[in-house]
């Protein structure tokens, strides 16, 4: 794996937090984009995921770019556009594995598999001229947020995590494996309420008998702090495929430090982060079926 990479987008994120800011949250307390937050998405419309969703909802917001599509210089020329003149692209990767053949002195061979970090740059569809109508339809305004959101409901019930309502914190009870809850009512607006429930299910995928991350029991921990990253991203790719726009938690600003020290000391660390938050919003995506057949049963 080229390190350049990891320690390149690396940067970028630790200058964002030493600024106070969390890039993944950029969309919603900006106000650049226009519309419901979303994924970026390819130019066929496919979602991006893992770490380059961050990437570009970074480069989004720092050029004020309303779309959420983006392609490489060749797709835009094969859909008949043409990159402007002096527009910078934005950075993202793909992962692979490729296997390699060594050959010991006894003249054994041993067949190792190595993971690859391969950079590809992108435009945005609003650095590009030519392109068909349909890559430049505006998004419909966003309406104000309901008391309760009926499908947000549905998705987290489908989950099938034991969630309790009451009192003030809102945890994620590894023992008892339940998800705790302040009542709706508490929040300042029904989307942060299911924003913080997206964090606590994310924690929830963590569990031995699910996913299996390793938790930390130290709040200062190294280890804490990873798995607290992990839960702020997967509430994040869970808010913009629910189409949720909370505002930032205030309280996990107190995390800043600590993320910080995790990413300086470690360049793939974010990687790591993200793949997990992936991987955690997939699992809780894939419950949705489930659900049909535990009622079923």
């Amino acid at each position: 794996m080229k390190t350049d990479v990891y320690k390149e987008v690396t940067a970028a994120i630790v200058a964002d937090l030493e600024k106070g800011v969390r890039p993944w949250l950029k969309p919603w307390s900006t106000g650049t984009l226009a519309g419901q937050v979303c994924r970026p998405r390819r130019w066929n419309g496919q979602a991006y995921s893992g770490i380059n969703i961050l990437s570009l909802w970074s480069a989004s917001c720092a050029k004020g770019y309303v779309s959420p599509t983006w392609m490489t210089f060749r797709q835009a020329q094969e859909l008949g556009g043409q990159v402007r003149k002096g527009e910078r692209a934005a950075r993202v990767v793909h992962a692979g594995e490729t296997r390699k053949t060594e050959t010991a002195e006894d003249g054994s061979e041993t067949e190792h598999e190595i993971r690859f970090l391969k950079a590809y740059a992108v435009f945005n569809v609003e650095q590009i001229d030519g392109l068909p109508e349909r890559y430049h339809v505006a998004p419909e305004p966003r309406p104000d947020a309901p008391q309760r959101i009926s499908h947000a409901d549905a998705f987290f019930a489908a989950t099938g995590a034991e969630i309790r309502h009451g009192g003030t914190s809102a945890h994620f009870d590894l023992r008892a494996d339940v998800v705790q809850m302040p009542p709706l009512e508490a929040f300042r607006d029904a989307e942060s309420y299911y924003a913080t429930l997206a964090h606590e299910c994310t924690h929830w995928t963590g569990q031995a008998s699910r996913l299996a991350r390793e938790f930390g029991r130290s709040m200062g921990s190294a280890t804490y702090a990873r798995e607290e990253l992990v839960a702020e991203l997967g509430a994040a790719f869970l808010c913009a495929d629910l189409h949720l726009t909370p505002e930032p938690r205030e309280d996990h600003a107190a995390y800043l430090g600590s993320w910080l020290k995790v990413l300086k000391e470690d360049s793939r660390a974010i990687f790591k982060a993200a793949a997990a938050a992936q991987k955690a919003a997939e699992f809780l995506h894939h419950l949705q079926g489930a659900s049909d057949a535990r009622s079923a049963a």
